[in-house]
């Protein structure tokens, strides 16, 4: 399809398939919606243009914004990860992507509440089994094709995949935190609804959402996220001691993130 009078193609796409699912391929190009059709009539009819340039960006133009389109996954990745763990691995990625793509236009909360519970039904699984390292972070998309991870794995998952939904990344934070009852150390996200803020908790131990003071259980030692580092206090965020370049494995991962997701 063409402009006419132009020779400049509005749609080419090409399909690769994953399983059994098909999907557009990198290769695809889609410059115009069909509703974007109005704006060709109206060329040669001047009393329709107003309307037909209201309808583009006020139908065709926002709900992309709110629906997270510009979130996609390469189709060598996903492929990748079918490969290397299975149909199952394949199938987690996509929904993942369309829980991006679909949700952007939620308040805060529930997509604190959808996320929360997407990730938590993936197995805890140690470092040391899972990558035979001491300790690894893996970005979400190793995480949900790999079909699981440790305390790090769930809470960066959360936080990447928050932050691509609107969340703004200066209300989340990383937290590590003593788990009183396990003696061990834990990472969870905390979420500050406002500056100052008593955050809420998301644990993939726990599958409800509670504020800092409902889980005495939970000591905080730091917190970080991609703007900086904080020693924490028993509440709110701490101390700020630096920025997160500090922390090597932080680093490592943003190397291994998908460039949709930085």
């Amino acid at each position: 399809m063409a402009i006419p009078g132009r020779d400049v193609p509005l749609c080419r796409i090409t399909y690769v398939r994953i399983g059994e699912q098909v999907i557009p391929g990198p290769e695809s190009r889609c410059l115009l919606s069909w509703m974007a059709r109005p704006i060709l009539r109206s060329m040669r009819s001047p009393s329709l243009l107003v309307p037909a340039v209201f309808v583009f960006f006020f139908v065709v133009m926002v709900p992309p914004a709110l629906a997270s389109p510009s979130f996609s996954l390469d189709p060598a990745t996903v492929a990748r990860a079918e490969k290397e763990y299975g149909p199952d691995a394949a199938r987690r990625l996509l929904a993942w992507q369309t829980l991006i793509r679909k949700n952007c236009g939620l308040d805060e909360q529930d997509k604190l509440r959808l996320v929360n519970r997407f990730f938590n039904r993936l197995a805890f699984l140690d470092d040391t089994i899972h990558w035979h390292k001491k300790d690894y972070w893996a970005t979400p998309v190793e995480f949900l094709a790999s079909g699981g991870g440790d305390c790090e794995d769930f809470a960066l998952a959360k936080y990447f995949t928050l932050k691509a939904l609107g969340v703004p990344e200066n209300k989340m934070n990383m937290t590590y935190v003593k788990a009183i009852r396990l003696n061990q150390a834990h990472m969870v996200l905390t979420y500050y609804p406002a500056p100052g803020a008593e955050p809420l908790i998301l644990d993939n131990l726990v599958s409800a959402i509670e504020p800092a003071s409902h889980r005495p259980d939970l000591l905080p030692v730091y917190s970080f996220n991609g703007i900086g580092l904080w020693l924490a206090k028993q509440r709110g965020r701490g101390k700020l001691v630096g920025s997160s370049d500090r922390l090597k494995r932080w680093q490592e991962l943003l190397e291994r993130m998908p460039v949709t997701l930085h």
